[in-house]
């Protein structure tokens, strides 16, 4: 997009519309009052849209890494535009109201840097992104665009230490339920509290934001390695540097998002979320990505990726280790590289950096030495750290995290709960029995509206130590954080009709995340009556944010998606 003497070509740029010809002469005017050069005007203007707040600590680095990514592209002869998007943390939104906002926020962030990129006529994009939502939220609206684009995530936390031991924002959690039981006391609490988040940067085991970040490698839209280095590290400065210099290159060579995720690499992230024992929300966020750019892949197809893939790195919560030591032993390539060898990815997919993700693995060696990633031939387990499920009470599919779980069958009868706040009092005032499958309704993508994370009540049960002795089933959804045997994402929800919202105290409730199952022991005749008489539950939210998002919203099934996506446009921005 050069011209003979190395000037832009803006023919083809979308800016040409604000920096071009005796029209655009006001539209420069604002550029010139900020300071800009008549040279930085007719530049390619890459927007560089950050997720940074002072909401949690996922996202206070972003500032200070956005100022790198501007250099990375000034430097390579683009004129970067540095804007702010919004932010729900889930770990300070859960448990309560707040978590409603949550997935809702995901579309939020999408929209609005949608908006402010067709605004401005910004001809590329580089995304930062800390917490839960903001990370698909980025690479959905790249997709969605379809402009250049390069995503970077901002890094994990610390792990913090407690007597010894690393902890994570989920050690606290569970230590709410320790201390439900007496097992810590008020001081017990307080030291874990101060001590388990010690510096900037997402959750540090391998939760939602993590998960994301794995995919954004496996997918191709992060330069490799980029998503490893802890928050603090002076080196993701650098790898900032380099997305801006990236991205400068996708615009010469006019790479687009839609050129890089495709069929294959949509598989190749569900491949990494399965090998890494990663958040069931990936379930919800790739189909949802894989809608921006037309490709149908719902959760079924997902979950067939779980189905074969092993599970090769012992990351919490399941397991013993924390993101920066995947980092420390070679990061999120080590893994790619050995699931690569092992034929499990597709090593010919497009990547921001210009080559194929097998190039980029190519120098890749396997550590020795630790025990942080297997080899595929002693997996952790044979079959992916999340599963499927599918059967009469989830006609459209349910999913489960199995990584740390001991026994894969439970069986049990049902202890209905109306809403999650219902369900996690139940929990404090121990009023379960062992053997239970506690129920929570109404909390899925319409009914709740927002579809709410359960992690509160999942890891008070983790903190009475009956993780494995009671099971929860819910339209909602897990926080990556998540263990135990936990199933969500239960569809239909009980908002539309679903079984979910039929079910009585003491129905058996049977759950095989070996066959991939989900059913409760009632007839299609008696499921049938019990319709006849169903009421769906009003919300309180009948005005605002929540209630647009209740009308829009689809199912869990195909990724919660507010809008019909890529196979209805009838243009595509870039192309303007």
């Amino acid at each position: 997009m050069k011209d003979a003497n190395g000037k832009w070509d803006k023919s083809k740029l979308v800016s040409r519309y604000v920096t071009e010809g005796a029209k655009s002469a006001p539209h420069r005017a604002y550029y010139y009052a900020m300071g800009l050069t008549e040279e930085e005007i007719h530049q390619p203007l890459v927007g560089v849209a950050t997720c940074w707040n002072e909401a949690a600590p996922c996202n206070i680095a972003l500032g200070r890494q956005a100022q790198s990514v501007k250099r990375g592209v000034s430097e390579n002869f683009g004129t970067p535009r540095e804007f702010t998007t919004i932010t729900v943390t889930d770990g300070i939104a859960m448990g309560h109201e707040g978590m409603r906002s949550s997935l809702v926020s995901r579309e939020v962030i999408a929209d609005s840097v949608e908006l402010t990129m067709r605004g401005h006529c910004y001809d590329a994009l580089v995304g930062l992104a800390g917490c839960d939502k903001s990370l698909p939220a980025m690479m959905m609206v790249m997709l969605r665009l379809n402009v250049p684009s390069v995503f970077m995530y901002g890094g994990s936390i610390l792990p913090g230490k407690f007597r010894g031991e690393d902890v994570t924002i989920i050690d606290v959690f569970e230590g709410v339920g320790k201390h439900a039981t007496g097992k810590f006391s008020d001081d017990d609490l307080k030291e874990m509290e101060c001590a388990a988040c010690p510096s900037a940067g997402a959750c540090g085991g391998q939760f939602t934001a993590n998960t994301m970040a794995c995919v954004s490698e496996a997918i191709g839209l992060a330069l490799p390695n980029s998503a490893g280095a802890p928050a603090p590290y002076e080196s993701r400065d650098e790898y900032a540097a380099a997305s801006g210099a990236a991205v400068m290159n996708l615009i010469e060579k006019n790479i687009r998002p839609r050129d890089i995720v495709t069929r294959k690499s949509l598989e190749n992230a569900a491949t990494i979320v399965s090998a890494t024992g990663g958040s069931t929300n990936a379930a919800l966020h790739l189909p949802a990505m894989a809608h921006e750019c037309g490709i149908d892949f719902d959760l079924h197809d997902v979950a067939e990726i779980f189905k074969k893939t092993p599970y090769i790195t012992d990351l919490k919560p399941g397991g013993r280790y924390v993101s920066k030591d995947l980092y420390d032993v070679g990061g999120i390539g080590v893994v790619l590289k050995e699931l690569l060898d092992g034929g499990y990815i597709h090593g010919d997919c497009m990547t921001v950096t210009g080559k194929t993700l097998a190039e980029n693995l190519a120098d890749v060696k396997f550590p020795e030495d630790q025990d942080v990633v297997r080899r595929l031939s002693n997996p952790i387990h044979p079959t992916g750290g999340v599963v499927g499920l599918r059967g009469n009470l989830a006609t459209e599919g349910a999913i489960v995290k199995i990584a740390g779980l001991e026994e894969l069958v439970f069986e049990g009868p049902a202890r209905v709960f109306e809403c999650e706040e219902d369900c996690y009092k139940a929990v404090l005032e121990f009023a379960y029995k062992e053997g239970d499958v506690l129920v929570i309704r109404n909390e899925g993508p319409k009914g709740g509206p927002g579809m709410r994370e359960m992690l509160s009540t999942t890891a008070a049960l983790y903190g009475q130590d009956v993780g494995g002795k009671v099971a929860l089933i819910t339209d909602g959804r897990f926080s990556g954080g998540t263990r135990g045997f936990c199933i969500g994402h239960v569809g239909p929800e009980a908002a539309v009709g679903g079984v979910i919202g039929l079910l009585q105290d003491g129905d058996i409730i049977r759950i095989d995340a070996e066959q991939g199952t989900l059913d409760v022991k009632l007839s299609d005749e008696e499921l049938a009556e019990r319709r006849i008489h169903w009421q769906p539950r009003k919300h309180n939210y009948q005005s605002g944010a929540l209630y647009k998002y209740a009308q829009l919203v689809g199912s869990a099934e195909k990724g919660a998606v507010t809008h019909p996506g890529a196979n209805a446009e009838t243009h595509v921005f870039v192309d303007l």
